[in-house]
C-alpha cells in the first residue's frame, strides 16, 4: 500500500493483482494495427498527390492520411517500452515505413522517454518530457503548441543539413546529439551521451533519414517528384505535431516545479486518464495514450491491454477513489483545468477549477514534512 497526499492509501498491490495477467504484448495486434494504418496513410497520401488541387476528395483523404500516419507514428512510444531485444523486425519495419519517412526515427525517443518514467527523474529538470505548465504563464502553453508549425522544418534541417555537416565537425556532432536528437517538450533538455536503450544502431537510422530527405529534395529538383510531395508531407507532419502537442498537454497536470523528485504516487496523481470513447478519443490519443495515468502506474502494460486494465481497476479496486482522481472527461476538460491553474497561479491565487485535485501540492508538502 502507498500512502497518498490525501491521507488515504493507494492499493498498489491490489491493483497489480488485477492486471498482472495483462503484461504480455501480442505481436499479432501490433503488426495488424501498424500495417493497416501505415498502409492507409501512404495510400491516402499518394491519392491526395494524384488529385487536382482542392478537388472534392482531396481534403477528406488528407484528414485520413494525417490521422493514419499519426497513429502509426505513435507506435514510437511502444517501441520505447518494449523489452530490449524483442520486436526487432517490427522496429525495423516501423523505421523504414514510418519513422524515417517522417524524420522521427525511433532513436529520437529511445532512452529519452524511459528517463521520463524514472522516479528520480520524472518532473525534474532532467525530464525532457516535463515542463511545469500549471505553474507558468498560460502563454507558455500557447507557445508550445504553436511550435508544432515549425517542427517539421527543424527536422528537415537536422537531417538534411546538420547530419552531413556533423560528420566532419566533431563539436557540431556533439551539439546535434545533445540538443537536436530527442523528441522532448523541454527546449532546455540536454541528451546524455549514453541515453540509448534499444536502438544501438541509431547511426544507421540517422543516415537513412538523411538519405531519404536528400532523395526527396533531389527528385523534386530533377522533376521526378512534384514539389507538392514535400508541401503535403510538411502539412501532414505539422498537424501530427499539433495534435500531439494538445494530447501532451492533456497527459499530465504539470504541477511539479522541478526542484525535487516526486514520489511514485505523486507521479501517478500528476498523470491523466481520458478514457472517452474508442471512436473519438482514440483519434487524438491513439495506441493506448488515453490511459496515460494507468500507463504510468504500470508502464509495462502493452497498449492493447490498457483499456481492459482501466475497466478492471475502476470496477475491481476495493476503493477506487484515488484511482479516479486522474480521470478527465475529455481533452477540453484536461486543457481547461491546466489553463485555469496556470492562470490562477500566475495571478498569485489558488486555482479554482471544478473537480480538480487542488490540494495536491499542499498534501505533498505535508507528507514531506511529516
Amino acid at each position: 500500500m502507498i500512502e497518498t497526499t490525501a491521507g488515504r492509501e493507494f492499493p498498489l498491490r491490489e491493483a497489480h493483482s488485477l492486471v498482472r495477467d495483462l503484461m504480455t504484448p501480442n505481436p499479432w495486434i501490433y503488426w495488424a494495427d501498424f500495417i493497416f494504418h501505415i498502409s492507409l496513410g501512404w495510400t491516402a497520401f499518394l491519392a491526395v498527390l494524384s488529385m487536382p488541387l482542392f478537388s472534392a476528395w482531396q481534403f477528406p483523404l488528407f484528414i485520413i492520411a494525417t490521422l493514419a500516419f499519426y497513429r502509426a507514428a505513435i507506435f514510437i512510444h511502444e517501441l520505447a517500452h518494449l523489452k530490449t531485444g524483442t520486436f526487432g523486425l517490427f522496429r525495423l519495419v516501423w523505421n523504414v515505413t514510418c519513422g524515417i519517412p517522417l524524420l522521427i526515427p525511433s532513436f529520437t525517443y529511445d532512452g529519452v522517454h524511459n528517463d521520463h518514467h524514472k522516479r528520480d527523474v520524472y518532473g525534474t529538470a532532467k525530464d525532457g518530457e516535463y515542463v511545469p505548465f500549471a505553474t507558468l504563464r498560460p502563454v507558455i502553453m500557447v507557445g508550445y503548441v504553436l511550435l508544432s508549425f515549425i517542427l517539421p522544418l527543424f527536422f528537415i534541417i537536422r537531417f538534411l543539413v546538420l547530419t552531413p555537416l556533423s560528420y566532419f565537425i566533431p563539436p557540431l556532432r556533439k551539439l546535434v546529439w545533445e540538443r537536436a536528437s530527442s523528441l522532448t517538450i523541454d527546449m532546455n533538455y540536454k541528451r546524455e551521451e549514453n541515453a540509448i536503450r534499444s536502438d544501438r544502431h541509431w547511426k544507421l537510422q540517422e543516415f537513412a533519414a538523411f538519405v531519404f530527405i536528400t532523395a526527396v529534395v533531389a527528385c523534386i529538383a530533377l522533376g521526378v517528384l512534384t514539389y507538392y510531395f514535400l508541401v503535403f508531407w510538411y502539412v501532414i507532419a505539422m498537424f501530427i505535431f499539433f495534435i500531439n502537442s494538445l494530447r501532451t498537454l492533456s497527459a499530465h497536470a504539470y504541477r511539479n516545479p522541478g526542484d525535487q523528485p516526486m514520489e511514485f504516487h505523486e507521479q501517478y496523481l500528476d498523470s491523466i486518464n481520458v478514457p472517452g470513447n474508442l471512436f473519438i478519443t482514440a483519434l487524438w490519443a491513439p495506441v493506448g495514450l488515453r490511459y496515460h495515468a494507468t500507463h504510468h502506474l504500470f508502464m509495462s502494460l502493452p497498449y492493447h491491454n490498457l483499456g481492459e486494465a482501466q475497466r478492471r481497476l475502476v470496477n475491481g479496486l476495493s476503493d477506487n477513489t484515488l484511482y479516479l482522481k486522474t480521470v478527465r472527461t475529455s481533452m477540453w476538460d484536461a486543457l481547461r483545468r491546466i489553463w485555469g491553474e496556470a492562470s490562477a497561479n500566475t495571478h498569485g491565487h489558488q486555482a479554482d477549477v471544478a473537480n480538480s485535485d487542488t490540494t495536491f501540492e499542499d498534501g505533498v508538502r505535508r507528507q514531506r514534512n511529516a
